[in-house]
Formats: structure tokens, sequence, C-alpha cells
């Protein structure tokens, strides 16, 4: 029983470091100059979001003032560097031997097809930003995709008729309400964050399928998949961004900031 119990943990904790790359795997498939051109255009299952780069603000001011209060700074650095340990020694390896046994296109359906079930998200948050078109397209663009992309592993509406989808969720409608970030943040095994973010996570996990699947060891099960098959597109992203930081910490705040007013204001 108490093997059973330590299982359950390590696949808990893996889900949620996935959650943490996953962060920086959909939003810098366009800004790391190092990654080879057949990843960058076969690998990523995100075709809309791949111009949302985490990394692309970044310059050599980045170690400016984020002008976004760090009042936690111990505290997050102690996090950052749980979640740093956590990616190296568990999540990566998994991640890379996952990419050494399976094809891109295989994949790139799978990612395709968790891209699909975050409709709801997509559509609720353009909504509440009133976003109209854009909330029927993700109406439009799910319905084709789950009937002739057969549940979404194929994105026939954005590679044959030109329909679009940007990535939204609730931290970044709170943000065009003008509430302001608060303070920054580094989750255990979910990475950067702010409080208004993290508020926005809490809510966005109501609206997102999987979470409601059952059994509850069915809906782990489709949360490892996810992760690892995300983080496989990635793999080198956060390597490449540490070696060319003095301080990793300092850059990864500044750029997830950064990267969320962009956000906003598109």
């Amino acid at each position: 029983m108490v093997q059973k119990y330590w299982v359950l943990i390590i696949l808990g904790i893996l889900v949620s470091t996935g959650m943490h790359s996953r962060v920086w795997a959909a939003e810098s498939a366009s800004g790391m100059q190092q990654m080879s051109q057949n990843d960058t255009s076969a690998d990523t299952g995100f075709e809309d979001d791949s111009a949302d780069d985490l990394f692309d603000e970044y310059q050599d001011d980045a170690y400016k003032d984020s002008r976004v209060p760090d009042p936690l700074y111990y505290v997050n650095f102690a996090m950052y560097t749980v979640n740093d340990r956590l990616y190296f020694y568990v999540l990566k390896p998994v991640a890379s031997g996952y990419k050494a046994v399976v094809p891109v296109s295989a994949r790139r359906g799978i990612s395709h097809f968790f891209h699909n079930l975050l409709f709801p998200v997509r559509f609720v948050n353009n909504l509440l930003q009133g976003k109209l078109e854009q909330a029927s397209d993700e109406i439009g663009i799910f319905l084709v995709n789950s009937t002739a992309g057969i549940l979404g592993f194929n994105q026939v509406a954005q590679k044959h008729l030109a329909m679009h989808t940007k990535s939204e969720d609730l931290g970044q409608t709170l943000g065009t309400w003008h509430i302001k970030d608060g303070f920054y943040l580094v989750l255990p095994f979910l990475g950067p964050s702010t409080l208004r973010d993290t508020v926005g996570r809490v809510g966005d996990y109501f609206i997102t399928p999987v979470n409601y699947v059952e059994p509850w060891e069915l809906d782990l099960g489709l949360g490892i998949v996810d992760t690892i098959n995300q983080t496989s597109f990635r793999l080198g992203d956060y390597e490449d961004l540490k070696k060319a930081s003095l301080d990793p910490y300092t850059a990864i705040r500044n750029a997830y900031i950064q990267n969320r007013k962009k956000k906003i204001t598109e």
C-alpha cells in the first residue's frame, strides 16, 4: 500500500512538472534559434500559438526591473530550484526517451488532440474579452477538427480552411479588465506566474474538460501523456536560456512577465 502511494505521488509530480514545462514549451516555438528547423516545422502542435514566444522579448535589457514586485524572492527562488531539478531529473529523461520511440507524426496528432480539448478555455475567454469574432472562429475550428479532423488529431481547419486560433486564458482576460499582476510567484511544479495569473489558473481549471474525466486514474494518465508529449517538442529550449543567462531566475521572470503583457495587448 505504501508503495502504491509513492507511485501516485511520483506520477502527480510528473504531471505537475509538465505543466511547469508547458508554460515554456507552448510559447517558445519561434524564439529559440538553436532548435533544428525540422523540429520547429514538424514537432509543434500549436501552429497558431507559435508566434507567442516566451523568450522573444529577452534582449540585453532583460535584467532590468520587471515592474512586477517580487517580495517572496527567497521562497520563489527555492521553488525555481525545485522545479529546475525536477525538469532535469524527471521530466527531461522521460520526454527524451518518449521522443526517441514515438514518431513525429504521432506526437503532432496527440498535441493537436489535446489542443482541441482546450476549446472551452479559449472560447469562454474570447467571449469574456469581447472578441466575438475569435470566439465564433473557435466554434468553427472545434467542429471541423472534431469531425473531419477525427477528434482533433488533424487540424483540418487550420491547414485547409485558413482558420486560426490563439491562446487565451483567464489570466489574460483579467489583464484586459485592467486587473494588475499583483506580485510575482513561482508555483511548486507549475513554474512562473503572478497573483493574477494564479487566480486565472484556478478559473480555467473548472472549464477544462480533461479535469472531469472519470475515473481519476484515466484523468491522471491523460495528463501524463499530454505533459510528456508537449515537452518532447521543446527539449533544449530551457537549457539554451540558462546557458545564455547570467541569472536564469531573473531572465525567466522577466521573460514571463513581458510575454504575458504582450499577450494581453494582442
